[in-house]
């Protein structure tokens, strides 16, 4: 059973094309081995409107759904989660300027934003604030300059591109309680004050994550997104949106893997016949596209719950664990099957295997996930 709608099969199709056809798998391979942001192909992207898609009308865009939204990112992240990662950032920022931004901020930033010619990069990690987000230590103050920025932030994905205005959480009442005292700021990666660094990662190397030192960085007044003191209610708002985006780019990576790996098994010839033929390797590759589509089901459940505005925490939490840990067993699995080839990066699973071992840290670990499971079960 197809549970798309005909206009979503369209939709779905027309970003796998895309990606085969336009961008390309060399292309994708050779931004990871160069560790080089894939301009090119955002610019690709930008000029076909899709950066338009979850923005509402009102602000210019074209009124997407989450749905829609996460059949992108299935597609975005075929040939590697970390290319989708450069749009996927940036749109989470965008929906937060569209939902808490003032009229300015939106005005100022949305258009740029969907022409492609600004990007946005979200930053709440720290060195002491991981899955405790909430202990963010690094500084803002209200000065009659602006905004003044102490501290360092850490694994904030893609700040270190052209162009980019980064979301950052701060602490700006240290006299409060640990959740009220926190502030969004909308801070240019060019702002004095500023030093940002792309870490050397085993996985995200083309988007790159990135650590900031901000040492008396200072933006303007018209710079705080919401109001201070908002800055959790901000944070937390976007982690389901996030959540949905990268459990579907999970899942449209993790279809690569299978079908990469079932490919290679068809054409490896070992004693007088193909690999597919030897029981083990089919029943782990029958393992690998059951485990994929119980996972894209899993994920479409939420992303259409998300669509039609109904509460969806715990599916959103499930997507997120069955997404990236489906997408770390299969290319695991993946690199067995592919043998001594798939430590080339050309055969693409070694790089779709570094991707999934970071899917299960990034955007909320398995561990927080099942955490939050396990709350929605509480009696």
């Amino acid at each position: 059973m197809n549970f798309l709608t005909d206009e979503q099969q369209m939709w779905k199709d027309t970003v796998d094309r895309v990606m085969q056809e336009e961008v390309t798998c060399e292309y994708v391979r050779q931004c990871d081995i160069d560790r080089k942001y894939p301009y090119e192909a955002y610019d690709k992207i930008a000029k076909m409107g899709w950066l338009r898609l979850l923005v509402p009308e009102e602000n210019g865009g074209d009124g997407g759904t989450i749905f829609d939204y996460a059949l992108m990112c299935e597609g975005l992240a075929r040939y590697g989660f970390d290319f989708a990662t450069a749009f996927m950032v940036s749109t989470f920022t965008a929906m937060n300027i569209c939902k808490f931004g003032t009229k300015d901020q939106q005005e100022r930033f949305l258009p740029a934003f969907m022409a492609g010619e600004i990007r946005f990069s979200i930053s709440i990690s720290e060195p002491s604030a991981g899955s405790d987000a909430a202990n963010t230590k690094t500084r803002s103050e209200e000065t009659p300059e602006g905004w003044k920025i102490t501290g360092q932030k850490l694994w904030c994905s893609g700040a270190a591109a052209r162009n980019v205005v980064i979301a950052m959480l701060t602490r700006s009442d240290k006299e409060a309680t640990k959740h009220k005292g926190l502030t969004v700021l909308l801070v240019p990666n060019d702002t004095k004050g500023l030093d940002i660094r792309k870490l050397p990662t085993m996985a995200r190397r083309a988007t790159g994550t990135t650590e900031i030192f901000a040492d008396g960085a200072i933006v303007p007044h018209a710079n705080v997104l919401g109001q201070p003191g908002d800055g959790w209610k901000i944070i937390t708002d976007h982690l389901e949106l996030e959540r949905i985006a990268v459990s579907a780019a999970y899942v449209g990576n993790a279809q690569q893997a299978v079908t990469d790996a079932t490919r290679y098994a068809h054409e490896r010839i070992q004693f007088d016949k193909s690999i597919f033929e030897f029981q083990v390797i089919r029943h782990m590759l029958a393992d690998m596209q059951t485990a994929v589509d119980a996972a894209r089901l899993i994920v479409y459940r939420a992303a259409e719950m998300a669509s039609r505005g109904i509460p969806c925490q715990r599916e959103v939490s499930m997507a997120k664990l069955m997404a990236s840990e489906t997408l770390q067993t299969v290319t695991r699995n993946g690199m067995q099957i592919l043998g001594g080839h798939s430590m080339l990066p050309e055969a693409d699973m070694e790089r779709y295997f570094r991707e999934g071992m970071q899917s299960t840290i990034g955007g909320g670990t398995s561990q927080i996930q099942r955490t939050l499971i396990a709350k929605s079960m509480s009696l």
